[in-house]
């Protein structure tokens, strides 16, 4: 067992809830995602969201690598859209530091995972596009926003198609996949030096993306790993991710860097996301991995 000085430090951003009424200001985070970290062996390091966003170098320089958490949505009209009546946006302070975090998370071309809006941050902010709301973008998709808050009842869960070579897979083996989900915004155009390594089985929705990038190991899940809906299987995504660190802290170079496919290169011309779904899901089953 390593040692505490020599363990991997992961930072986590968190949560923001402004004043209100008297009460005062909050900021805080979900355990399962601290307790996740400390399971893979690293140990976590608290990115609170201040308002000074100059000092986010200063903060990273006692870090190896960023985990950003789920939470609330994105503001949309921070990337020139409208805003939907259905979106949920956090609080102002947060998306504001999350938002420099993963900026300069980039620039030092540290690693970094994103889980929920998490993934969708590092999407939008090397240059993708979001969704805004699954049931008017897609009508024919799934559910994915699980509305059951009654612990006694089983969590919403779909079925994945994960893409061979990827990080999910070296997480999942030949398993068959069933992963929580509770979001009504996901990816809808993929951000450059990005591949999309998991989708919905029953509606190619994204729910992961990695990086491309030799020189950058980053990824994103769309469901949440961290919590307690969550199964062994999803859990040893935080040991991947973990040993990832080490070998790029190591090496500088993205073990996990995934090839685009052709169909993901031409999206970025003439296809739409739309056309792509449309022509995963006239895809059999048994051939959804490779098409």
């Amino acid at each position: 067992m390593k040692s505490s000085a020599s363990k991997l430090r992961i930072g986590i951003n968190v949560e923001n809830k402004p004043s209100y009424n008297g009460v005062p200001e909050f900021h805080y985070i979900e355990a399962g995602y601290v307790d996740a970290i400390v399971r893979a062996g690293a140990v976590p390091v608290i990115l609170a969201p201040v308002d000074d966003v100059e000092l986010i170098p200063s903060m990273l320089d006692s870090v190896d690598a960023v985990m950003l958490v789920g939470g609330p949505d994105l503001d949309p009209r921070n990337d020139g859209y409208m805003l939907h009546p259905s979106v949920r946006a956090m609080s102002p302070r947060r998306e504001k530091f999350d938002r420099a975090l993963i900026a300069e998370a980039e620039r030092r071309r540290m690693p970094v995972m994103g889980i929920g809006v998490g993934m969708q941050l590092i999407n939008v902010s090397q240059g993708g596009a979001l969704f805004l709301h699954i049931p008017e973008d897609n009508p024919d998709a799934l559910p994915h926003r699980d509305a059951n808050l009654n612990p006694s009842l089983p969590p919403l869960r779909h079925e994945l198609v994960v893409e061979k070579g990827s990080l999910l897979s070296e997480v999942y083996g030949e398993n068959d996949v069933r992963v929580n989900s509770r979001h009504h915004m996901a990816v809808d155009e993929v951000a450059p030096g990005f591949a999309v390594t998991a989708r919905c089985q029953g509606d190619g929705t994204i729910e992961a993306i990695e990086s491309t990038r030799e020189d950058w190991f980053a990824f994103g899940v769309q469901f949440h790993p961290e919590a307690r809906s969550a199964t062994f299987l999803d859990r040893r995504i935080f040991d991947v991710f973990v040993d990832g660190v080490q070998s790029f802290v190591e090496t500088g170079v993205n073990r996990y860097a995934m090839k685009p496919r052709a169909h993901e290169i031409e999206r970025k011309g003439t296809g739409s996301h739309t056309d792509l779904i449309r022509k995963f899901l006239a895809t059999p089953k048994e051939e959804r991995q490779n098409s």
